[in-house]
């Protein structure tokens, strides 16, 4: 491993907050090192193992370049607000699903299958508090036009708009979570980024959805997963793929404060259930089971009976 990209880690990580508990060196998919680096909260007690934020890099990584070293500090910001959450590696999806992502290879590796595309393979597990089995693998490909608006084919650049893209594909019924399987594709292409206004695009929100989305946020990460501990609110993973911004997330957390279903905790940023929240359980375990049909394959019975127009 590069014992200088290990200090310059080192240095950004301790800057956001963070301490580098250990590191290894790595191997990309398609051959080539990298560097692993696992990653806990500076302050407070030893880190619990799902406490930690795995950073992987290419073992050539140009730390030194100023547009890369201010978008690594800028995810290890993130990153540290992050990591005090209860989980760390859960999402919620717009239709009711807690996720949890993990198991990614980084950085991106060329397709060996002749395809002019670049690919990154992880997993998804649906985490609905009992024993996590339903999952989905998954390979998330990228174009040669989306390639050119990604800084570099590097975890600080693309794990955000990866989990919104696999977010956003699970809404739409086009992965499925089973026991077993193969992976399944999450395409990223330019209809995942406005050219116009520079940013990246995924679902157009409602401020009564933001403050649905942020609800069902709460009560699976805090008050399901998370044993009562806070969540953070103002995530700007979840503002882009609510295609909004930290600051109307804000309004809509104080909307459900006034409504008694959230209490602010720390430094307002973050969040628990009130007891008005949690006595939703059954609304939310009915959405999610209306989800989980929602995106199984069904059989075409009138293909069964032969009634095809063929």
């Amino acid at each position: 491993m590069s014992e200088v990209l290990a200090v310059q880690v080192a240095s950004a990580a301790r800057a956001a907050g963070l301490v580098v508990v250990s590191s290894e060196a790595g191997e990309k998919y398609s051959g080539g090192a990298t560097a692993k680096f696992t990653l806990a909260l500076a302050a407070g007690p030893a880190p619990a193992a799902n406490k930690t934020q795995l950073l992987e890099l290419s073992e050539g990584f140009e730390f030194g370049r100023a547009d890369l070293s201010d978008g690594v500090r800028t995810y290890l910001a993130e990153a540290a607000r992050r990591l005090k959450n209860p989980r760390p590696d859960c999402y919620m999806t717009l239709h009711g699903l807690p996720l949890s992502f993990g198991r990614f290879g980084w950085p991106f590796h060329e397709s060996t299958s002749g395809a002019d595309t670049s690919l990154v393979h992880g997993e998804v597990r649906l985490e609905d508090g009992g024993e996590s089995v339903l999952h989905a693998k998954i390979a998330a490909s990228m174009t040669v036009t989306f390639r050119d608006i990604v800084a570099a084919p590097e975890q600080p650049f693309a794990e955000g708009f990866i989990y919104n893209a696999v977010r956003k594909t699970m809404d739409q019924g086009q992965l499925e979570l089973v026991k077993s399987g193969n992976r399944q594709p999450v395409p990223l292409t330019t209809r995942y980024y406005s050219m116009k206004q520079k940013q990246f695009v995924f679902n157009d929100t409602s401020e009564e959805q933001r403050r649905d989305f942020l609800a069902a946020k709460v009560y699976w990460l805090s008050g399901v997963l998370g044993e009562g501990e806070p969540v953070w609110l103002l995530d700007p993973r979840d503002a882009q793929y609510l295609n909004t911004t930290p600051e109307e997330l804000r309004g809509a957390a104080e909307a459900l404060i006034a409504d008694g279903l959230l209490r602010l905790a720390e430094d307002g940023h973050y969040a628990v259930p009130t007891p008005k929240l949690t006595d939703r359980r059954e609304a939310y375990r009915a959405q999610l089971a209306r989800t989980l049909q929602s995106i199984k394959p069904a059989f075409n019975e009138d293909m069964r009976a032969g009634l095809t127009n063929m």
